[in-house]
């Protein structure tokens, strides 16, 4: 049952609302998240009438279920939105068949955003990069990267790193400590650049002048220029030494496979590509690659693969690539 006053809506929030309460009701499809991702780019006013509609969906909370029974919508279970392996099956006919593979090895759990991403202060998009400035801090953030600057008086700027990978400038003069928080971790600097990069909730940090202390739990420990750390639910690892060039290629517009394995090098061109490249096939994935490929000739390493890792591509409508 529909609200009357809904019907009053502006129709973009009403047109958001239904979206919002289509992907999070279990039904949802790849072929209604591709539509919800067409209608979001229409216009910046459609953006931001889709985030509203997430962050009302999101405050409704425990006291709000009785609010979605009334109007017809599904109960929230969760910080991310579900879709059953039968739902995503039941996307494009072109799909399918791909997809019953897919699902095996790797869920889809992020077709879409997550509320955290979508309640984001700054957000890029899949192939975006942009350059801010927070406090008196150059941020650069790279392709699908979500930040969130928390409103706190005290002594410590602080910014979180909700998804993605984001490179941090420091002023030269700062009086003020900069604290990212990523992952269940931190990194904290007085003077220095740094990068931060949190990829299902595994968190590296990369020194780039100056002096980062990272902590994780009662673990801490300081990194240097040339230094990175990476760490995850089970604490921290180990300081290894990093060829810079390579660990801040995607602010010159480049990514780099070092003995990369291709599942993880596919993984990565997914964070920059439109549609989804799917490996069908394990034992491929574990065959390493190497090389340096330009971000904004993205489909060249496609190419690439197949004739170093000798996969076979298949491409389906929607950007999707099957590789087996």
């Amino acid at each position: 049952m529909t609200d009357d006053r809904n019907s009053q809506l502006d129709p973009l929030k009403r047109d958001a609302r239904r979206w919002v309460r289509q992907l999070a009701s279990g039904e949802a499809t790849t072929a209604d998240a591709e539509a919800v991702r067409l209608w979001r780019q229409q216009s910046s006013a459609h953006e931001a009438a889709f985030v509203e509609a997430v962050r009302l969906w999101k405050s409704l909370g425990s006291g709000g279920r009785a609010f979605i029974g009334r109007h017809g919508m599904p109960v929230w279970s969760g910080q991310t939105m579900q879709v059953s392996r039968r739902a995503f099956l039941g996307g494009t006919a072109a799909l399918a068949a791909a997809a019953a593979a897919y699902v095996i090895v790797d869920p889809p759990a992020d077709l879409w955003l997550s509320f955290d991403e979508l309640n984001a202060d700054y957000r890029t998009g899949t192939g975006e990069q942009r350059h801010l400035t927070v406090a008196d801090i150059v941020v650069q953030m790279n392709t699908q990267t979500s930040i969130a600057v928390p409103r706190e008086e005290g002594a410590v700027d602080r910014v979180k790193l909700i998804a993605g990978e984001a490179a941090f400038t420091m002023p030269q003069q700062s009086g003020r400590p900069l604290m990212i928080l990523a992952g269940g971790g931190r990194a904290v600097a007085s003077r220095a650049r740094f990068e931060v990069r949190n990829i299902a909730a595994n968190v590296c940090v990369t020194c780039l002048e100056g002096q980062v202390q990272v902590e994780q739990g009662a673990q801490v420990a300081m990194i240097g220029a040339g230094q990175q750390l990476s760490y995850d639910g089970s604490g921290l690892g180990r300081v290894l030494a990093t060829n810079l060039a390579e660990a801040t290629s995607w602010q010159d517009g480049f990514i780099v496979f070092r003995y990369t394995p291709l599942s993880a090098a596919v993984a990565e061109v997914n964070r920059y590509r439109p549609g989804r490249v799917i490996l069908l096939d394990e034992a491929l994935g574990r065959k390493t690659v190497s090389g340096r490929f330009r971000i904004d000739r993205i489909d060249e390493v496609l190419v690439w693969i197949g004739q170093v890792a000798g996969a076979r591509s298949r491409s389906l409508p929607g950007g999707v690539v099957l590789l087996s």
